[in-house]
């Protein structure tokens, strides 16, 4: 019977765990597709500029998904939210693009330095809105 008081929760985990992995798979495909570079194939290059970048992009949305997860009410709630995040972290490439001109094409070059700037600018507006999704 412990078994089954354990287990009791699973079917809502599994639920919110696939619709934070899709939220996550959009994200990506988004992100991706609003950039002037393209992360995979840069990556591919072993370009750790872009694979800084990203990473930071991915916590940025992953921060307040994960707030989210834990402060929502339904499954719309969630993916509403999720959708904010999304947005929050386009904005942040928008921001940081037009303050830093050009850091697409440094970060497509390789330059370690604006790659770590968006890096760190993504994950600290990610915390900040991972902060105020529990009000």
């Amino acid at each position: 019977m412990g078994i089954m008081i354990s287990l009791h929760g699973i079917g809502s985990f599994l639920l919110y765990f696939a619709v934070s992995l899709t939220a996550l798979g959009i994200f990506l495909v988004v992100y991706m597709a609003i950039t002037p570079h393209n992360e995979a194939a840069l990556i591919r290059k072993g370009n750790t500029a872009v694979a800084a970048s990203l990473a930071g992009a991915v916590l940025g949305f992953v921060l307040p998904l994960a707030s989210t997860v834990i402060h929502s009410v339904s499954l719309i709630d969630m993916a509403v939210w999720a959708a904010i995040a999304l947005v929050v972290q386009i904005a942040v490439f928008a921001l940081v693009d037009f303050l830093l001109r050009g850091i697409s094409r440094h970060i497509e070059e390789g330059n370690m330095a604006a790659g770590i700037t968006l890096a760190a600018a993504s994950v600290a507006i990610g915390a900040i809105n991972a902060a105020c999704v529990s009000y």
